[in-house]
């Protein structure tokens, strides 16, 4: 047993979970591997990036004892920030669109946060630009900026990644997951592209995404989705984008916890269904990787259960 004294501490070290042919259409003698990321203890993917992302800013400066953290986000991402802010007894400012579950805007300011909202119709563009004018207001402030910060895929090249390496060696064939922000998905490809050469790099996004093409739309699938193309793509071979409707995400986000006990939210849901889709499209034995990226109760009044 780990005994820790903060949930920083908690961080990371998360369980893999394998899925056969026994519950899903997987062909035969293949797996799909989940990376169970829900389990972290700000209940996402993100808790990673907000360590990183504050102990950096003390390694450099940007953050002292008296600094203010400002962060546009969907919710994780501020969720996790405030966490870990918790220990270095940070103030935390977060600008959210109105349209995220308002869970998260919850969790948020029970861990001590700040939450300001925009209209749902300027997207996460509205959220930045907000942020932006904050942050030039209040002294002592410091806006990680986690859409255009390096340190954002930095942070799941140096954690995430290696954890997968040591859990499943280099014999994946594939790697499909969801893309918000870009960071989890960019940092973590690149680690497994420089040791499996040939794995093939599947981004994931809901209707409403442009990255294959489409045009910008509203969309229930949360976490995903992008309104411009993430800045740490630039130099990284994608294979593929797989774009999930909100029906078949939130339908396997039911399946998720019926078949398995796995509480997650409809990020998940969409992944899995982009890994189902590479599985079979691939030959017997391939070994597909994928994130579930947060947990299930912070979308309960979106209703992904009912």
């Amino acid at each position: 047993m780990m005994i820790i004294t903060t949930m920083q501490d908690a961080i990371g070290r998360t369980p893999i979970f394998k899925f056969t042919n026994k519950d899903y259409p997987i062909p035969l003698k293949s797996a799909i591997y989940a990376k169970l990321e829900h389990l972290n203890p700000g209940g996402s993917v993100k808790d990673r990036l907000g360590q990183y992302l504050i102990e950096e800013g003390f390694k450099t400066g940007k953050i002292t004892s008296k600094t203010t953290i400002i962060e546009p986000t969907a919710g994780n991402t501020g969720i996790a920030l405030a966490l870990v802010a918790l220990k270095h007894h940070l103030k935390t400012i977060f600008v959210v669109p109105e349209k995220f579950s308002t869970e998260k805007q919850q969790i948020m300011r029970a861990l001590g946060a700040l939450v300001i909202n925009t209209p749902t119709s300027e997207g996460i563009s509205g959220a930045i630009k907000k942020s932006k004018e904050l942050a030039e207001s209040i002294p002592d402030s410091y806006l990680p900026l986690q859409f255009e910060n390096p340190d954002n895929p930095a942070a799941y090249y140096h954690t995430l990644a290696p954890e997968i390496v040591q859990e499943l060696g280099t014999n994946l064939t594939s790697f499909v997951a969801g893309i918000g922000s870009g960071g989890t998905f960019a940092g973590t490809a690149k680690y497994l592209k420089e040791r499996i050469p040939n794995i093939r790099l599947i981004g994931v996004e809901p209707e409403g995404s442009i990255l294959n093409g489409g045009e910008p739309g509203p969309h229930e699938i949360e976490g995903i989705g992008v309104e411009f193309i993430p800045p740490f793509f630039a130099n990284l071979d994608i294979d593929g984008f797989e774009t999930i409707s909100d029906e078949e995400g939130f339908s396997y986000t039911r399946k998720l916890a019926k078949k398995n006990g796995l509480l997650v939210g409809s990020s998940s849901g969409a992944a899995f269904v982009a890994a189902l889709k590479e599985v079979q499209r691939l030959p017997e034995g391939s070994q597909v990787l994928t994130i579930f990226p947060d947990v299930a109760d912070r979308y309960l009044s979106k209703g992904i259960y009912l």
